[in-house]
């Protein structure tokens, strides 16, 4: 049976550390949160941004705009918080209005006050193995790891999911600690092949969004399991992994929820501190 691998314990051991250090600072630091009309699920994401920073010592000062919003009138209020001097981290909550390039705003944001870690430069700093700003689930995920004690060099991690946010930037994570990596996508299903890969893995890191992908059957005996993926069934929150016969064969595996979640915005707050370092 496996070990479950809980986010929160992890998160506030982080958290304290970051309290310590946002203690130690001249100024607080501020973090711009910018939300376009009101989607619910960016409305949760913000009440737990806002709780988390008011614990450290953050001022989080929120926007809500309207979602009639143009893309160049979002732009132009994000280059002005870009030029406050004040303000040291910017985060835009997704998922935009039709008709706003998601990619491009994070673009426009500027790269060291970025805490979502999604600038091109902060992506491409990874590419290099610099990891001072890391997309937040990503480095979730490594925390996650981190916390098994096991040496991932040589070690067969397979990815499912392949997204700019979550599977590309793992994927140079994972690849910075010499495993071997293979990335599966929706190419690798219509061939046939997950389930080859996943059963060949080690380390198996799902993050796709649909509910029981993964076969529980599928899991090597001890590999480690973490599942980053969110779905809302008949009024409970599962993950992409059949969780239950993963559990069986898994020697560690995450809940869902209460695996990666706890973990993501603690790593925005980490990031935030990282952002203050580089400005400074």
């Amino acid at each position: 049976m496996a070990r479950l691998l809980e986010g929160r314990p992890i998160a506030d051991r982080i958290l304290t550390s970051i309290a310590a250090e946002v203690a130690k600072l001249k100024s607080q630091p501020v973090l711009a949160s910018i939300m376009v009309g009101d989607n619910p699920a960016s409305q949760a994401y913000v009440k737990s941004q806002k709780k988390l920073a008011q614990q450290l010592g953050i001022d989080y000062q929120f926007y809500n705009l309207e979602p009639q919003i143009s893309q160049p009138a979002l732009v132009d209020f994000i280059q002005r918080l870009n030029a406050d001097e004040k303000v040291n981290g910017i985060i835009v909550q997704l998922p935009l209005p039709l008709g706003i390039d998601g990619r491009r705003i994070s673009q426009c944001i500027a790269y060291n006050k970025d805490v979502e870690g999604m600038h091109p430069i902060n992506i491409g700093r990874i590419l290099f193995g610099d990891t001072d700003i890391v997309p937040c689930t990503p480095a979730a995920v490594m925390e996650l790891l981190k916390e098994t004690q096991l040496n991932l060099n040589g070690k067969e991690v397979v990815v499912v999911g392949h997204s700019e946010i979550v599977g590309k930037p793992l994927a140079l994570l994972l690849l910075k600690e010499f495993a071997t990596v293979t990335v599966c996508h929706i190419g690798t299903s219509q061939a046939g092949m997950l389930e080859k890969h996943v059963r060949e893995a080690e380390i198996l890191v799902v993050a796709v969004g649909r509910p029981a992908l993964i076969k529980g059957s599928w899991i090597k005996e001890d590999a480690v399991v973490i599942d980053v993926g969110i779905n809302r069934i008949e009024g409970m929150i599962v993950g992409d992994v059949e969780f239950e016969e993963a559990q069986k064969r898994a020697s560690f595996i995450t809940p869902v929820p209460g695996g990666v979640g706890p973990l993501t915005v603690t790593m925005l707050m980490r990031n935030l501190l990282q952002a203050v370092k580089l400005q400074s």
